[in-house]
């Protein structure tokens, strides 16, 4: 699990979580993106059989998919850590990014955002794939559903402030 130091809150909220699952500290890296050295922070996690199976699960021949249980598999809290992970705020939606993904799995991840989570959602088509929109009347029912699981540092992608802490 990698974040850019920006996301620090978020990855220390994540590293609290899985650091059972860990053999060390995080680690600092970098790496060089379209000519600009990139800060992150970074975790590696145990081999461990669970690990295994659902590497196995999202990677069957080693190419990353969507499994066909994605129903039962997308929980709020899984929800909520994708929309951490590739969420991009609107000026008044939600974007997700699933250009990674063919279109078969975009769509089946679209019909569990429709189904499951009665969410108004749309795929937007970009020279690289395709990305998943929450239309603006959703996002009440969105926030509802994520904003438990979140860190308070991603709020923002659900267009929430951030509370500032008075001194008293």
């Amino acid at each position: 699990f990698k974040q850019s130091l920006s996301h620090s809150g978020y990855f220390l909220f994540v590293f609290s979580i899985l650091s059972p699952y860990c053999n060390s500290m995080p680690n600092f890296t970098f790496s060089i993106r379209k000519e600009t050295k990139t800060y992150a922070l970074q975790i590696l996690t145990r081999s461990l059989p669970c690990f295994t199976k659902l590497y196995s699960l999202y990677y069957p021949n080693g190419i990353k998919i969507v499994p066909v249980n994605i129903y039962n598999l997308l929980t709020p809290i899984a929800l909520a850590h994708w929309i951490c992970g590739d969420g991009v705020k609107n000026k008044h939606g939600l974007t997700i990014s699933t250009e990674s993904f063919n279109i078969e799995d975009t769509v089946r991840l679209l019909n569990v955002l429709m189904i499951r989570y009665r969410l108004d959602c749309s795929l937007h088509k970009h020279s690289t794939g395709y990305s998943i929109y929450i239309k603006e009347n959703s996002m009440t029912l969105v926030r509802t559903i994520v904003q438990p699981y979140m860190h308070n540092s991603m709020l923002y992608k659900l267009r929430i402030p951030l509370l500032k802490h008075s001194s008293q």
